[in-house]
């Protein structure tokens, strides 16, 4: 039998304190094998077409593979779906919604990244964009620290006050008034450049994940401390390659500063990741065990 889980399903079975858990677990972990692999393509028209998998972790004895369609335009922008295999034989557990896993994945993993690379004393928030992405993050970042104000930015500012968030006027207001900046935009110009930010400032990009997106400014990447969580998909389709820059101006991955090997807080950061397979694997994991346990979600027969 299959669990299928909607977006309501998956909301409804995130433990936010688990699954960060297994997040930073996943950091730790050396890159597993077989590789993980990230294929995209464009389709004719608006859209794109990615996939990811394998998503692996150890002691987690199941899988993932993620199908996605990428059009900005429609509501949601993302429409997918999740498939959770076991290791053991290939039986397919689940199918769960890709735009609820990755809004939920990544919103969490930023939040992690997010919280151990800002100054401690850090405790005002900002962020540029406030859909689903911004409003995982703000619940992850509050699991994780106590934030005496919140602004934010966005097209559609009754979606900023919504997040909920003191509504400025642009992403230059969000870095004045904010000791940690996220942004999270389709934006393919750049939001904020050096002279936007301040040092000790944190910026967290979520937006720089394909080809060609960019919310930070080659000047401001370069002067910062960059912290990724591949490097070689931050070349080939992040942060580094859109803004034209080389593996040089990356100090290094997130996994290497929570196993130690980097400093987490430097005068001035940023962090911005391209998102991994493995990441959905660990929200797919928590939830589908929260699931079963709750007896939520349609079971199917897709062998009948």
């Amino acid at each position: 039998m299959t669990l299928l889980l909607g977006r309501s399903d998956v909301a409804a079975a995130v433990d936010i304190g688990a699954v960060l858990d297994l997040l930073a677990a996943g950091f730790r972990t050396p890159v597993a094998e077989p590789a993980p692999l990230r294929i995209r393509t464009d389709l004719p028209g608006p859209g794109t077409a990615t996939c990811l998998m394998p998503g692996l972790l150890p002691d987690v004895p199941a899988y993932t593979v993620k199908v996605n369609a990428k059009f900005p335009a429609a509501v949601p922008a993302l429409r997918g779906v999740v498939c959770l295999h076991s290791l053991a034989d290939g039986e397919l557990l689940a199918l769960l919604d890709s735009a609820s896993v990755t809004a939920w994945r990544t919103g969490l993993a930023a939040a992690l990244a997010t919280h151990t690379l800002a100054d401690p004393e850090a405790h005002t928030l900002g962020f540029v964009g406030a859909g689903a992405q911004a409003a995982t993050t703000l619940a992850g970042l509050r699991h994780l620290r106590r934030w005496s104000r919140v602004v934010a930015t966005d097209l559609d500012p009754a979606r900023a006050a919504a997040l909920p968030a003191e509504v400025v006027s642009s992403p230059a207001s969000v870095a004045a008034a904010a000791d940690v900046v996220v942004l999270a935009t389709w934006s393919r110009e750049p939001l904020l450049g050096r002279a936007d930010v301040r040092a000790g400032q944190h910026l967290t990009s979520l937006g720089a994940d394909e080809p060609g997106k960019r919310e930070l400014a080659a000047d401001l990447l370069a002067a910062s401390r960059l912290i990724v969580d591949d490097v070689d998909l931050a070349l080939s389709g992040g942060a580094l390659g859109s803004a034209g820059l080389t593996a040089d101006a990356c100090a290094g991955t997130l996994g290497a500063v929570l196993r130690g090997e980097l400093p987490a807080v430097a005068p001035q950061s940023v962090y911005s990741p391209v998102g991994l397979p493995w990441q959905d694997l660990a929200l797919c994991w928590a939830v589908y065990q929260q699931a079963v346990g709750a007896g939520a979600g349609t079971r199917v027969d897709l062998l009948g």
